[in-house]
């Protein structure tokens, strides 16, 4: 019970989730480029080909071939009034079996920041992931100092669990994350971050 080939869209009030394409390469070169000096302090390092054509068909094949094989679910978060690419929501990790989990993990474009793009589209892929997928769990990590992350998390219903020490390398260092979760039928109430 899962993808298979049927191609994953979400659609939003403002925007439609769906499977990078080989004809998003400018776009999201472009957005990732413009975004850099935003995105770098919060994503691991990228490689020196991370913006080259091949890099992105790489991606794109990565991106068919894990969601026809049940192994992850990478979107891309595009605004529907006019096309304009404005980030990404990755489901990876997912894990079958007694665990039905995954990690949640995202990123968005400097100029669309603080819009409210990310909360409507993780309110979206959360509710995919429990109704459609039938997850029971959702996980996602940020650097403790990355507010707006926490934020977004917390607003979407993702309660702190904890920290995890020198959790992932961010920008060249490994480094501590805080760590949230997100039930299904959660019945936790709110926890207080440390």
């Amino acid at each position: 019970m899962f993808f298979g080939r049927r191609r994953v869209r979400i659609e939003t009030e403002r925007m439609s989730l769906r499977l990078p394409a080989h004809s998003d390469y400018r776009d999201w070169v472009s957005l990732r480029e413009q975004s850099r000096a935003f995105l770098t302090p919060w994503e691991p390092s990228w490689s020196p080909d991370h913006l080259t054509r091949k890099a992105f068909t790489n991606r794109v094949y990565w991106a068919q071939r894990a969601q026809s094989g049940g192994t992850a679910l990478p979107l891309f978060l595009v605004r529907r009034d006019d096309e304009t690419l404005l980030g990404a929501v990755t489901v990876d990790n997912i894990r079958r079996g007694p665990a039905q989990a995954a990690t949640i993990g995202y990123w968005i474009g400097a100029a669309h920041a603080r819009q409210g793009y990310m909360a409507e589209a993780l309110r979206a892929v959360i509710h995919h992931c429990f109704t459609e997928l039938d997850l029971s769990r959702l996980e996602s990590a940020c650097l403790p100092e990355n507010l707006a992350s926490r934020g977004v998390l917390e607003k979407c219903g993702y309660k702190y669990e904890g920290v995890a020490q020198s959790y992932l390398q961010i920008n060249g260092r490994w480094r501590n994350h805080v760590l949230y979760a997100n039930l299904r039928g959660d019945r936790r109430g709110r926890t207080e971050a440390g």
